[in-house]
Parts: structure tokens; sequence; C-alpha cells
């Protein structure tokens, strides 16, 4: 079914905080902290009203003990009205991208014209529960009233009540099949052949692609934070210029010690980080002259064996291209979350083989191999990492300002989701640089 049967949706704007390194402490930062700090330059640059604003939607998957419905408590905090509503969507690693599709359908179907949508992690507040022994404890602890019960209860403390849960880890890891993200890159890499020497040179270009875009001023979306202690964060600081394949290949696996290719140094980096975008009906554009970055042309959600989650963008792509009546020649750049480097080399491995695009995505032939000089330019999760809520916000954003630098036409953005789901965007360029090339 076509997405396009509705209003025409634009994205007007959009901003994101530089992603930050999580390095075994909690951040500066938290979740929602970082949504107010990326939002508030967006919104001080545009002149409409903030009570116009039909909602607010955010992409968070570990929101903080303080952020329950964290879009709220954003959205409050930026001084947002409260008589408009703001609501929190979870789809794992697509979050972000869920909220921009939610704004989307909202506004093309005519119960909106002007949307803050975005996506926020602090993974490096990620919780650390307590476990059900511990749990019970606690409750007995409570219920002791005189001093000698307390002393009984406490007498009966243990080394296992003390055994953290550690909430990142289980959220990395799909229980329905017992298998970790890594371990389903793993299985993608034998899957296709993909070598580790494969992987590393990818996930080293990835780095030096991230350097040069910032060197270039390519990443002018990234609004500078400023924690309580007078530090600021003006750039993603996982980036490694000068990583080598040589320098990769001293890591050991990560996840299949023995047997294993994927490693610390070819997979996303653990990341805090947040982004949104502006998201608008024509009528809106006009009544309150904003610009306009680009339009959404279509977006796919797909599921898929949660073993191999990674092939997601292709799933979820195909159907877009298909809707569409594109070749991958119609498409000027991809942006695709590099969850593991061998992900990636996956989906653009599967649609070169024909077995694949047959047995799998009802196809006729192989879809095409995508042009390496076109896929995720600026580098990816590999080198800024990939906080779950807000890489789909990211990377449509990024796309956008790909397509308005280069006076591109369209490109899709897409991500693989843990639990065995794709998703995808298909963007257009509705720059003024493009209307007036066109014109000439």
């Amino acid at each position: 079914m076509s997405n396009e049967c509705g209003r025409k949706v634009y994205i007007v704007d959009g901003s994101r905080t530089p992603q930050l390194k999580s390095r075994g402490k909690v951040g500066p930062f938290s979740a929602a902290d970082l949504a107010v700090a990326a939002a508030k330059p967006l919104l001080l640059r545009h002149n409409f009203p903030l009570e116009t604003l039909d909602e607010v939607i955010l992409g968070c998957m570990m929101p903080g003990e303080r952020e329950a419905n964290i879009a709220r408590v954003a959205a409050l905090r930026l001084g947002i009205p409260q008589n408009v509503p703001a609501w929190t969507v979870q789809r794992n690693c697509a979050s972000g991208m869920q909220s921009v599709d939610s704004a989307y359908r909202n506004i093309r179907n005519g119960d909106a014209d002007l949307i803050l949508a975005g996506g926020t992690e602090s993974m490096s507040r990620a919780p650390v529960l307590h476990n059900h022994t511990m749990v019970d404890w606690l409750g007995d602890f409570m219920r002791a009233r005189s001093i000698g019960q307390k002393l009984q209860v406490i007498s009966q403390l243990r080394g296992k009540h003390l055994k953290p849960i550690i909430a990142l880890i289980h959220g990395l890891t799909d229980d329905t099949v017992g298998l970790n993200m890594g371990e389903t890159a793993e299985i993608i890499a034998n899957n296709f052949g993909i070598t580790r020497e494969q992987m590393d040179e990818y996930s080293m270009n990835s780095h030096h692609r991230l350097a040069k875009a910032f060197k270039a001023g390519y990443l002018e979306e990234i609004e500078v934070l400023y924690d309580g202690k007078g530090n600021y964060y003006d750039h993603d600081d996982g980036v490694r210029a000068d990583s080598t394949v040589e320098s990769l290949a001293k890591l050991r696996p990560a996840f299949d010690r023995k047997y294993g290719k994927v490693t610390a140094g070819n997979s996303a980096q653990i990341t805090d980080g947040a982004a949104w975008l502006l998201v608008a009906s024509e009528d809106a554009v006009k009544k309150y002259d904003l610009p306009v970055m680009a339009s959404i042309g279509d977006t796919q959600w797909a599921g898929l064996d949660p073993a191999v989650m990674g092939m997601g963008p292709v799933h979820a792509m195909t159907p877009i291209m298909q809707r569409n009546q594109l070749s991958i020649d119609d498409i000027d750049y991809w942006e695709i979350n590099e969850a593991f480097a061998t992900q990636v080399l996956g989906c653009v491995e599967a649609w070169q083989q024909d077995a694949y695009c047959q047995q799998k995505l009802d196809l006729e032939k192989a879809m095409g191999k995508i042009p390496y000089e076109k896929l995720n330019i600026d580098g990816g999760g590999v080198s800024l990492g990939h906080p779950v809520g807000a890489s789909g916000a990211r990377i449509i954003l990024h796309l956008c300002k790909i397509l308005q630098r280069t006076n591109a036409k369209q490109g899709i953005a897409s991500l693989c989701i843990g639990g065995g789901q794709g998703g995808a965007v298909l963007i257009r360029n509705e720059s003024e640089k493009l209307t007036n090339a066109e014109a000439a």
C-alpha cells in the first residue's frame, strides 16, 4: 500500500547533540538533558509560537527513573505550553525513526500540521537493577517493625542479594532466540562469508569519513553541549582519526572468543546523544514562513528472524524501492545505521544475490549493488556511536543535510532493529538550492 495517499509532509529543520562515548561510568547528561539541549536552539531558530505545535514525539529505549514519558518531560522543560501533548515511542534501535514516522503519518492524514519529533538516549545511564532476591529482602526489611525484627532480616543478607542486573546487557540480548546483538552479527558474517579484514577496513573508513566530515564542517547539525562544571562538548568524541586496519586487527573478538570476527572496533559504540526534526505540512510551512530541507516520500517497517536482525534494512528498503519504482541508480545517497560493520556489509551483499532476493524478498532477481561512495559517506555508528533511541532521527537528519550540500534529489535512511525488524524512510530534497538548479 502506498504511503503517498495524503498531504505532503516536509522536514523543516533539525539538530542534534554530539554523540558522547560511554566510558564505563555515568555520563554527564541524562536522556532528558540531551533532548532539551538539542531542541532548544532548533526552536529558537524559528518564529512560530510554541503553542502552535500539535504534539511532541520522542523515541527512547531506556529513560531514567525521573523520566517517565520522557517526551513530556523534555517538552515542559523546553517551555512548550502545557496544552501541547507529548508522547514517547519505543521501537528499540529505530525509536527515533518511529517518532518521525508517527509525525509523518499524523500530518499526512490531516491530524496535525506541526510536530517536533526525535529521539534521545543516555546509554551510560542505563539502569542497574536489584535482582528479585534483593527486592524480596527489601520488602521483608520494610515490613519489619521492631529493631529485633530488622536485625533478623539483616542477618539474612547474602552476597547473592547484591548481584546486579545490568539492563544494558539484557537490552542488547534477544531472549526469544537467546542471542545478543553481537552474536547475530556473527551469524550474518558467516552467512555471507564476510571476513574480519573486510569488517575492519569498513570500520577504519567509517572513522576516517567522520573525521573528514567534521574537519570540513559537514556536521553543522551538531549543537554544543555544556555541563554544570564548565566543560563543553562539540563533536562526536568516539572518532579515531588515526584508526588503521592493523590497529583494529589487534582487538579480540567480543562475542565469540574462539572463532568470532566481531570486535568492539567493528561494532557501534555505546553512546549518549539526541536528535530532533521539525516536521510540517505545507499549510504550516506557508503560514509560519518556514524553510524546507526535505520531504518524506515513503516509510516502511519489516519483520524478520531475530537471529539475523541486522538484515532488517534490506527487508524495509525493498518495498519502498518497489512501490516507488526505483532502481539503485535512482537513489543518490544511503544512510544505513552501522550497528556492526558486518551488518551493513551483509545488507549490501544480500541485494547482490539472486537467491537471497528471490527467497527472502520476493524479487525476481538481485536488486544490485549499493555504491560504497554513496553509502554512509560521513561515517556512521561504528565511528560516532549508536545511542539506540536517537539513531533513527539522526540518520534522517544527516541524510537531509547530505542531500542539501550535494544538491542531490533523494536518499534512503534505514536501520536494523533488535528483535528482528527493519525500518526505512525515503527522503526527497526540497531545498531552495535544488529548486533553483532545476529551474535553471
